[in-house]
């Protein structure tokens, strides 16, 4: 894959890489589009935390029942065999640790795992968490898709969050359109890039990364 990578392409990839048999929830935003890239072939089962289980992709136009959404109020298919339950359940699937697998949008990722992708802490922002802290810290793995750079050119990978955050040492997998970095405890190790050496995103990211 060249780089840098799409968001479509980062969520397909992120759609080969998790487990057959997992449960798996998807967060608002760039998170949904793994819904279009789950094979049909494979048993994952897609939970939403507005009370869903077993959501397929997106529908086509005339497909669409305004009924049926996610928890970004964002039009879905039902697969068979699917679920529908009171959001207090779906939150208590959460807290429990019966989610294998989430993915999750973020301002910022720590080198340590820690997540904060709520708030940015400015006086005019609009805080909002969602489900993301009881993911985060419920869920058996997180991965986060997200660019790498602000759009003001600052890193999203940081040596420590300067936002608010979400949850401590919680992330697993980091997809970036530059590259993709697995947290380990010796820091961020590089799984694949796009469009770039590890040496060239050390230097802009300002991190020291390992192979």
């Amino acid at each position: 894959m060249k780089g840098p990578a799409s968001r479509e392409q980062l969520a397909a990839l992120i759609a080969r890489d998790i487990p057959e048999g997992s449960v798996v929830n998807l967060g608002i935003g760039a998170p949904t589009l793994v819904a279009d890239y789950i094979p049909a072939d494979l048993e994952i089962i897609l939970h939403t935390e507005n009370g869903l289980l077993g959501m397929g992709p997106a529908p086509t136009p005339d497909r669409i029942d305004p009924d049926l959404v996610n928890a970004g109020k964002q039009p879905v298919t039902e697969r068979p065999g699917s679920s529908f339950f009171h959001h207090a359940d779906s939150f208590a699937m959460m807290r429990g640790g019966h989610i294998d697998l989430c993915v999750l949008g973020a301002f910022q990722v720590s080198e340590h795992g820690d997540l904060a992708n709520w708030s940015t802490g400015e006086v005019d922002s609009v805080p909002a968490v969602g489900g993301a802290m009881d993911l985060a810290r419920g869920a058996k793995r997180v991965y986060v898709l997200t660019d790498l750079f602000t759009k003001t050119g600052a890193s999203k990978l940081v040596s420590a969050c300067s936002y608010p955050l979400t949850a401590a040492a919680c992330v697993s997998r980091v997809y970036t359109d530059y590259g993709v970095f697995d947290v380990t405890d010796g820091g961020l190790r590089v799984r694949q890039t796009f469009g770039a050496t590890t040496k060239e995103l050390e230097a802009l990211i300002g991190l020291q990364l390992l192979d």
